[in-house]
């Protein structure tokens, strides 16, 4: 089990800074939907459009990453329960 040196919302921040900094400008119209993986600590991220792919891509590379997954173009990564 790997354990986290920072919290979550620490982990958010990080990430989310990240993708706005590194990630976002290199996406393309074609990416929109896909999950990005971003290791905090190296910055590395992995683009897939399956969320499992993207993060074991990245831990290949960085085993011990901590990793903060997002779906580009869209406010969360994942829906819990129907739309209304």
């Amino acid at each position: 089990m790997r354990t986290s040196k920072r919290g979550l919302d620490e982990v958010a921040t990080l990430g989310n800074g990240l993708f706005e900094s590194k990630v976002r400008s290199k996406l393309r119209p074609e990416d929109l939907g896909k999950f990005v993986a971003i290791d905090v600590e190296s910055g590395d991220y992995e683009l897939d459009n399956n969320d499992l792919q993207a993060v074991m891509r990245l831990r290949s590379r960085r085993p011990a990453a901590e990793v903060w997954l997002l779906q580009a173009g869209y406010p969360t990564t994942c829906r819990i329960g129907a739309l209304v």
